[in-house]
């Protein structure tokens, strides 16, 4: 089963009017504004398909929950990777967790090494 996050939502909090173009560009990454041009111009260009697709749009899709609001940009950019690429996504963590974990190993070994003035440190603070 997929994640909620990486689901189609529309947009209620930033939008302008129904959120459709909102939540495209939530779930896409794009700037809202580019998104918002682009709907202008797919209406006036194609003969009022984009109003169509527009009204289809938020007919169909649910409204975001207010708790998959996200924290900060950062964890906005992840979801919205994950979205897009999920295995990249995946080897980006994976990578992140492999340089956490050496540099724990690094930590690990020159506190566990035999530093003569580290250990006699440690020792007076016994």
């Amino acid at each position: 089963m997929s994640s909620p996050r990486t689901r189609f939502y529309l947009d209620k909090q930033n939008k302008k009017w129904l959120g459709v173009c909102a939540g495209i560009s939530d779930y896409t990454g794009l700037d809202v504004t580019l998104v918002r041009i682009g709907f202008i111009l797919l209406t006036l260009f194609g003969s009022g398909v984009g109003i169509i697709a527009y009204l289809v749009t938020a007919w169909m899709a649910p409204v975001k929950p207010q708790e998959l609001t996200y924290s900060s940009k950062e964890d906005a950019k992840f979801w919205q990777g994950v979205r897009t690429n999920p295995r990249r996504t995946a080897r980006l963590v994976r990578s992140r967790i492999r340089d956490i974990d050496r540099r724990l190993a690094d930590v690990e070994a020159y506190v566990t090494s035999s530093h003569g003035r580290l250990s006699r440190e440690i020792e007076n603070l016994r």
